[in-house]
């Protein structure tokens, strides 16, 4: 079954997406990128909020893959408590080197899951690394949240491949990127763990406004028809 993961930045959001039945708290600044990052205090706020009754996310910004500097942000991140710390492979950096420099933080049973852009290029041979390095998962995103849905940039072929390599290496594995009410049905039949929505959500659909109830519904009650 297909789970569905939210995006929020506040306290009262994470709340609400948690009575209201989402399976994973995905914590981070819609206003500050594609992976935005909320500052930590706010972070472990809504994780003793949580109280472990959700798995929460969070990411630390949109950073380029260097060694020291995502190290860093990784390990004050896992300072706050949540499940699972999200990492942007932006082109920018060293992706091995970065992988390498991060094998202490996930000896220590931190669960990390990279995040690959569709409007990017996307090196599925890395896959098999992040399982040799010690990561928990992966997932497809877009950057530019003005390009449209990941559906419209990505190739089926691609993504189908993607999530049976995931699976094959044992991956946690989801799908984002401005997805909308009428992707979920072609989504869920590719089988990933879980599919992400922020702007779907939203009044208006639009990613940096506040949640809207009904549209929530909308893609709870879609999943679930699907999944």
């Amino acid at each position: 079954m297909t789970e569905m993961l939210a995006s929020v930045n506040t306290v009262d959001e994470a709340l609400w997406v948690l009575n209201a039945g989402v399976d994973i708290i995905d914590l981070k600044e819609p206003a500050n990128g594609a992976l935005g990052a909320l500052e930590p205090e706010t972070i472990t706020s809504i994780v003793k909020y949580i109280n472990g009754n959700r798995p929460v996310s969070a990411t630390i910004g949109d950073l380029p893959l260097h060694p020291e500097a995502i190290t860093s942000a990784v390990n004050r991140m896992a300072t706050t408590g949540v499940d699972y710390i999200k990492i942007g492979f932006f082109p920018e950096g060293d992706p091995l080197a970065t992988l390498q420099s991060l094998v202490p933080t996930t000896q220590q049973n931190v669960h990390l899951i990279a995040v690959f852009f569709a409007d990017h290029n996307i090196d599925l041979s890395l896959l098999p690394v992040l399982k040799k390095y010690g990561f928990y998962g992966a997932m497809i995103d877009t950057a530019d949240k003005k390009s449209g849905s990941l559906c419209h940039i990505s190739r089926e072929e691609l993504l189908r491949s993607f999530i049976n390599e995931c699976q094959q290496q044992q991956l946690f594995c989801g799908l984002a990127g401005s997805l909308s009410l009428t992707d979920i049905p072609y989504l869920t039949t590719l089988n990933p763990d879980y599919l992400g929505f922020r702007g779907a959500l939203c009044h208006a659909h639009q990613r940096t406004e506040k949640l809207d109830p009904f549209a929530f519904k909308a893609v709870k009650e879609q999943l679930a028809k699907n999944s």
